[in-house]
């Protein structure tokens, strides 16, 4: 049955905030490694409270009108169980900073439908721990993400700098490279001491400059990078890239029905199998550890998960102190993710 539709979108209030968004570079050949501040517009941020105060494309989304957005989430220990405060998108023309302690969950709920969309990607850093607080505490499935996390390792791979699979650069680090903004982002640091001072940090309102801005920055770069990153990206990357966006986004979101109510993964394009020589399926697998075995399955010093990761082409994550705990998440291509489940097995048997 058709949902309702959201009310008429009005127009958000005379901001009180600006910043600057990059603009999207022309085309790789002409910028080489310009730095982002060289080529700016300023754009309004909008603190948003109520869902009419969001564009309407967004909260109807259409095949007739796809978007890309900066996406991004602030808030305390967010997971399952922390406090979503903020969920912040970049628009081309704007920044909006959903408040979700001042609109509650009807506020967060009205975005449901454009998180789940195909017709909106959304370019985060990293959206695991965002995608397991959207669905714990709101039941939303993000969907359709750009993880700049995991374009940024691609590149790498495609241009020969071999990686491990879960050699991961931060968001500040891929700031700081050349090839995408080449910016120093040193106020990120200053938002991190503030945050051990104070965890409380993003529930405090009104919102003050510093929280808006600090929220602003952590998505006014993404489209930028995400130009500058499609540019670079093979057919086989584009497909990697999909797929494991999707694996991320379920990775801490495990639930009793093996993903069955979440959308399917991308299909391997028949242009990649053509030659028979295509990827092979991706896979996330979560396995059980015995309650209180976590710290020998890891290992001293993370040896054995080390070891494990030496061994095999996969993704290692645990939940760490957000949780969940007691288990393990494999992400990877079959073979190599079944061959991490026997050696955890193996280790969890010799205990």
């Amino acid at each position: 049955m058709a949902s309702s539709s959201p009310p008429p979108s009005s127009p958000p209030s005379s901001p009180s905030f600006l910043t600057h968004l990059p603009l999207h570079p022309p085309s790789s050949s002409d910028q080489g490694e310009k730095r982002v501040e060289e080529d700016e517009s300023r754009v309004p941020i909008h603190i948003v409270t109520a869902a009419s105060q969001l564009p309407v494309e967004f909260l109807e989304p259409s095949p007739q009108s796809k978007l890309v957005i900066g996406f991004d989430c602030e808030g305390v220990d967010l997971c399952r169980k922390g406090t979503l405060c903020i969920m912040q998108l970049a628009f081309p023309d704007a920044v909006y900073l959903v408040d979700a302690i001042e609109g509650g969950e009807e506020l967060i709920k009205a975005c449901k439908h454009a998180l789940e969309s195909n017709y909106i990607t959304k370019v985060i850093h990293d959206c695991k721990r965002d995608s397991e607080a959207l669905f714990f505490q709101f039941g939303i499935k993000l969907n359709n993400v750009v993880d700049t996390q995991i374009a940024y390792s691609l590149i790498e791979d495609q241009e020969g700098r071999t990686r491990l699979r879960d050699d991961y650069i931060s968001f500040v680090g891929l700031l700081a490279d050349p090839r995408y903004c080449g910016i120093s982002y040193v106020e990120k640091e200053e938002v991190r001491d503030l945050l051990r001072q104070d965890p409380q940090f993003w529930t405090h309102r009104p919102l003050s400059e510093l929280m808006v801005r600090a929220a602003a920055d952590d998505v006014r770069f993404l489209l930028y990078i995400y130009h500058q990153m499609m540019e670079k990206l093979n057919e086989r990357s584009l497909w990697y890239l999909a797929v494991r966006g999707a694996l991320y986004c379920r990775c801490f979101c495990v639930n009793s029905n093996d993903f069955a109510d979440w959308p399917s993964l991308p299909s391997i394009p028949d242009s990649l199998n053509a030659d028979g020589n295509g990827p092979e399926e991706e896979i996330l697998s979560v396995l059980d550890v015995p309650p209180g075995k976590m710290g020998r399955v890891i290992g001293k010093r993370g040896a054995t998960i080390l070891s494990i990761k030496a061994s095999c082409n996969a993704e290692i994550h645990t939940g760490g102190p957000k949780g969940p705990p007691d288990k393990v998440f494999i992400i990877g291509p079959v073979r190599e993710v079944r061959k991490a489940e026997a050696m955890f097995r193996g280790r969890i048997l010799d205990m």
